[in-house]
């Protein structure tokens, strides 16, 4: 046995990348719903950017999705 498959390591990089993806679905998935409803965060600077928003809300799903396949595969 070697010392990737006795710490896991394989199974760890697939739930970090699943955890990266899934927390970019939840936080632009948020801030496109708080947009939607007319809600701002307290000191929020800027504007919102809906086309960069549903972007990186797809990049997530994709991620997420790949880090599901790999635990599944594994």
């Amino acid at each position: 046995m070697d010392i990737v498959e006795l710490l896991g390591l394989n199974d760890l990089l697939a739930q970090i990348v699943l955890a990266i993806g899934a927390a970019m679905v939840l936080g632009n998935g948020a801030a496109v719903w708080m947009h939607y409803t007319g809600r701002r965060p307290k000191k929020a600077e800027g504007e919102f950017r809906p086309a960069r928003a549903w972007w990186l809300l797809g990049v997530g799903v994709v991620i997420t999705v790949w880090g599901i396949a790999s635990l599944v595969a594994g």
